[in-house]
C-alpha cells in the first residue's frame, strides 16, 4: 500500500519511515529518562511526601497565597488583553492608511514596540509611574503591568490586524469603492469582519502569552500566582509542588481562554456562513426571470 501524498513534502519511504520511528523511540526513551531522573531527584529531598502537599488541602493557604495571586493573574490578563486588542485594531487599520506620515509613525512606535522586551518595559514604566507618581502606591505595579503587556501585544496584534486585511481578496476593496463607500465604511463594514475571522487563530494566541507573560510581573512586586506561588513555597517549605500547583493553575486558564475563544471563533463562522448562503439566495430570487417560479421543478 503506498503513503498518502504530500503537498508540503515528499512521502517518506519505507526506509524513511523506519528510520523516523526509530529516532521518534530514541527521543521518547531519553525523554522518560530525563523525566525519570528529574522525579526521582525530587523524591530523594522529600518533595513529594505526604506533608509537602497538606497544606493544598487547608483553606487558609488558599486564601491567604494563591487566590489573591490567582485574582491579580486574572485581573492583569483581562485587562491587558482588552487594551491590546483596542491598540492593535488601531495602529493595524493606521499601517494600511494611504497618507505616508500616519503610515511611517504607525510603523516605528509598532516596531518600537515590538522590539522592547516585556520585562524591561515593566520595569522602566514601573519606575517612571514611582517617580512622577502617576498612580497610588498599592496601584502601581498593576499599571506598570498591564501598560507593558498592552503595548507589547498590542503592536503584536497590529501587525496580526495588518496581515489579515491584506490577505483579504482586493476585488472587494474595489467593489466597495465603486459603490461609492467611503474608507471608513469599508474598513468597517467589509475588511474588518472578515479580517477578524480569520485572524482569530493568531490572536487566541497571543492572547495566551499575554496571559503567562503576567507573571514577570513578580518582578516588580506585582501580587501574581507565581509570585504567590513562590511565597507559599518558602512558606511551607514546599517549593516544587507550589510550583506545580501554580503551573496546573496556569494551565487550566490558558485551556479556558483558548476554549472560549474557539467557541466564539466557531460561532463567527457559522454566523458568516449562514450569512453567505443567504446572500447567495437572494442573488438566485434577484437574477431569477420576471414571472418565472424558481421553486417549481
Amino acid at each position: 500500500m503506498s503513503a498518502a501524498p504530500s503537498v508540503l513534502f515528499d512521502a517518506p519511504g519505507p526506509r524513511a519511515r523506519l528510520r523516523n520511528h526509530f529516532f521518534t523511540a530514541i527521543v521518547v526513551v531519553l525523554v522518560a529518562a530525563g523525566l525519570w531522573l528529574a522525579i526521582s531527584a525530587f523524591a530523594d529531598k522529600g518533595q513529594f511526601a505526604a506533608d509537602k502537599w497538606t497544606p493544598f488541602l487547608e483553606v487558609s493557604v488558599w486564601e491567604t497565597y494563591l487566590l489573591p495571586g490567582l485574582r491579580g493573574t486574572i485581573v492583569a490578563a483581562l485587562l491587558s488583553i482588552v487594551l491590546a486588542l483596542v491598540l492593535g485594531m488601531i495602529f493595524g487599520v493606521l499601517r494600511l492608511s494611504e497618507h505616508r506620515p500616519v503610515r511611517w509613525f504607525a510603523s516605528v512606535v509598532v516596531e518600537l514596540s515590538r522590539a522592547i522586551p516585556v520585562l524591561i518595559l515593566m520595569i522602566f514604566l514601573f519606575a517612571v509611574f514611582a517617580e512622577y507618581d502617576l498612580f497610588m502606591s498599592e496601584d502601581l505595579a498593576l499599571a506598570a503591568v498591564v501598560t507593558a503587556l498592552t503595548i507589547y501585544n498590542g503592536s503584536v496584534i497590529a501587525e496580526i490586524v495588518r496581515a489579515g486585511i491584506r490577505s483579504l481578496p482586493r476585488g472587494q476593496s474595489e467593489a466597495a469603492v465603486a459603490l461609492g463607500l467611503r474608507k471608513n465604511q469599508l474598513m468597517r463594514l467589509i475588511l474588518l469582519p472578515q479580517a477578524i475571522t480569520a485572524m482569530l487563530p493568531a490572536l487566541i494566541s497571543q492572547m495566551v502569552v499575554a496571559l503567562k507573560d503576567s507573571a514577570l510581573g513578580y518582578q516588580i512586586t506585582y501580587v501574581e500566582i507565581v509570585r504567590s506561588g513562590q511565597q507559599l513555597g518558602s512558606s511551607e517549605s514546599n517549593t516544587i509542588p507550589a510550583l506545580m500547583v501554580v503551573a496546573l493553575v496556569m494551565i487550566l486558564l490558558n485551556s479556558l481562554l483558548t476554549y472560549v475563544a474557539t467557541q466564539v471563533e466557531r460561532r463567527l463562522r457559522t454566523r458568516k456562513k449562514k450569512g453567505t448562503a443567504v446572500l447567495a439566495a437572494d442573488s438566485v430570487v434577484t437574477d431569477a426571470a420576471p414571472g418565472v417560479d424558481i421553486t417549481k421543478k
